[in-house]
């Protein structure tokens, strides 16, 4: 039998994205940390970095195309199951929407020689930290030389039923972000591109994978050798994902029905 060296080239490349991840993101550590939020290079005028994620769609990960004010298949079909009348339908399209997560360059106290990281959080910490730069008693936070540094403190979740909690606080004095003259040209050179950790996905890609994952002969597996089904043979969509965090099924087959003929009147006319 021989080796399927495609399947080899997939896994080499998701191992050398996690390492990527690893090195390049940061996530608080449990208790207090500091960090100090730096320009970013590749958007000189924002920071902060919307991006907008399918989670655990067939056991992966997806940078929605939504990020780029592109077409995204799944919002598509969301927005098809929405406008069946069915409740059920609905819900599903609630966890179809992608989700944003903020990224922001950081330079992280104690770890300054390993240069810029980017921290990843919520609409909450992001709407703290947009209140505290429109607050003319604090302004550019983020300024190389007047900013000020930012107080993370973290609690992991403590077991079932219960959720980590993150919480900021700005620190009052106006400092320069740094005196060393190799981590100011990190700062403003060693910067890595967010879209070089998250790839952008094409729309035929996705519209693939979300098939997959409605397809429950795949048992929420990745499949990378089925083309996309043009004819009037279409595979039932159903909602019975086999992932970690699935959605609840669609218990009617009328509901069913409906999502069958809303992915086919969707991809297929």
């Amino acid at each position: 039998m021989a080796i399927d060296l495609d399947a080899i080239r997939r896994k080499l490349g998701d191992l050398q994205s996690q390492t990527t991840r690893t090195s390049h993101l940061w996530k608080p550590s449990p208790g207090k940390n500091q960090v100090r939020i730096v320009p970013y290079q590749h958007n000189k005028d924002n920071p902060f970095q919307e991006l907008f994620f399918h989670y655990d769609l067939g056991k992966k990960n997806y940078l929605s195309p939504v990020t780029f004010g592109e077409p995204d298949p799944v919002v598509e079909f969301s927005e098809k199951l929405k406008s069946t009348g069915n409740s059920d339908d609905w819900k599903l399209s609630k966890k179809l929407e992608p989700k944003m997560r903020t990224y922001v360059p950081v330079l992280v106290t104690g770890q300054e020689s390993e240069g810029v990281k980017l921290w990843g959080f919520g609409k909450q910490v992001y709407t703290e930290l947009l209140g505290f730069i429109t607050d003319p008693d604090y302004g550019d936070i983020t300024d190389l030389g007047s900013g000020r540094d930012i107080v993370v403190d973290f609690t992991p979740s403590e077991g079932a039923g219960t959720y980590p909690k993150t919480t900021i606080r700005v620190k009052p004095n106006q400092t320069p972000a740094t005196t060393d003259k190799a981590i100011a040209e990190k700062i403003m050179t060693g910067q890595e591109d967010i879209f070089n950790i998250f790839k952008k996905v094409s729309y035929d890609d996705l519209k693939k994978a979300l098939e997959e994952w409605l397809d429950p002969s795949t048992d929420g597996e990745v499949v990378t050798d089925l083309p996309w089904e043009n004819n009037n043979d279409t595979k039932t969509a159903t909602t019975t994902a086999t992932t970690a965090t699935a959605v609840k099924p669609v218990s009617t087959t009328k509901s069913t029905d409906d999502i069958s003929a809303a992915f086919d009147d969707l991809f297929n006319q």
